[in-house]
């Protein structure tokens, strides 16, 4: 058995674990929307992910002890004020909101005596929803590397691919 097989059953392993203790916020968002996809990492996981052994994405993820990722797919009477709201009702302070090609992109950190204690981050736009919540700390200008890394691994990469499709054809059908 090859070590990218040994990998992936690990890999395979460790997502199946059933709850990560996140912010409440995100495990409530979990409950009620159940139906999205969520998977859960820890940072011996995300350093699975660096199949191409890049030493600036293992010194990205040091800091990270666990992370969830959610994708949900947006009802229309969805309130994302109420939802960030309820982040900063939990000590999360904004600190970088951007809009791009109709997403918007909002970062928020947790931290006390200088130290980072978690982050989440939001990707919003007209019909899905993302967020990852993170227990530790990232490299804030380098985040999208993450998003991009966990996008391009083979098996993270096909689930997301097919849960976007999953919603636009349920779109699809819906119109018909």
């Amino acid at each position: 058995m090859n070590f990218k097989r040994i990998a992936t059953l690990l890999f395979a392993c460790t997502m199946s674990v059933v709850s990560i203790a996140q912010t409440k916020t995100t495990e409530e968002l979990h409950k009620k929307y159940n139906e999205g996809l969520s998977l859960f990492f820890y940072n011996n996981t995300l350093r699975m992910l660096n199949q191409s052994d890049d030493k600036a994405f293992d010194e990205l993820i040091k800091d990270i002890q666990k992370m969830k990722f959610l994708m949900i797919e947006r009802p229309k009477d969805f309130n994302y004020k109420k939802l960030t709201s309820s982040y900063k009702a939990e000590l999360f302070e904004e600190i970088m909101t951007s809009r791009m090609e109709g997403k918007s992109f909002d970062i928020y950190l947790n931290e006390s005596k200088g130290k980072t204690n978690g982050v989440v981050v939001l990707v919003n736009d007209s019909t899905n929803l993302y967020v990852l919540d993170i227990v530790g700390s990232i490299s804030l200008n380098n985040a999208t590397k993450l998003f991009s890394t966990i996008d391009e691994s083979s098996d993270i990469g096909k689930k997301i691919k097919e849960f976007t499709k999953k919603g636009d054809k349920d779109k699809k059908e819906s119109k018909d």
